[in-house]
């Protein structure tokens, strides 16, 4: 079995095809190794940290009530809860557990991608990858990646544009 048989890739591929991103579908790159960070994917696909679009997902929490909410942030930088709070009108912002992400995206934590989820979730694409031409999102499986853009992250999504980054990020 190729690892493109994967259901995870698969789900990921025919999402992207049903959208009509063609090309994002026929760039699915497998890599060696798993990329379950922006640096790791960088260093793998060959592009600055800050063209890798990281899918963060949350729970949104509303009157003790949690929701998904998938964050799409360059991976140049990290994610500010407090702003996410205000954005998505909730209480609070909580870090998912994997068994939440699982049951939302059907994916595994770092293999989360934009996509081929079971049912829309609330999506904010981090402004900051307005920048690059080409950014890469995870396929649905921690060793997979595909290149689209800014505008095809917010098209295969829905999402709202926002600015999701901690004003500073500690290193």
């Amino acid at each position: 079995m190729s690892a493109l048989d994967h259901p995870g890739i698969r789900k990921v591929a025919a999402a992207l095809s049903e959208a009509g991103h063609h090309e994002a579908a026929n760039g699915i790159r497998v890599l060696a190794d798993a990329v379950r960070t922006a640096a790791a994917a960088a260093e793998a696909v060959g592009v600055p940290v800050g063209a890798i679009a990281n899918s963060l997902v949350f729970a949104a929490v509303q009157d003790g009530v949690a929701s998904p909410l998938l964050v799409l942030t360059s991976g140049a930088h990290r994610a500010d809860t407090g702003k996410l709070a205000v954005l998505a009108g909730a209480d609070s912002i909580e870090r998912a557990t994997p068994a939440f992400v699982r049951e939302h995206t059907g994916q595994v934590i770092g293999g989360v991608s934009p996509v081929g989820h079971p049912a829309p979730i609330m999506t904010f694409v981090d402004v900051a990858l307005e920048r690059y031409e080409v950014v890469w999102a995870a396929a649905g499986h921690p060793h997979a990646v595909y290149p689209t853009t800014y505008a095809g992250l917010l098209d295969l999504t829905g999402g709202t544009p926002a600015e999701v980054a901690r004003s500073e990020v500690a290193r």
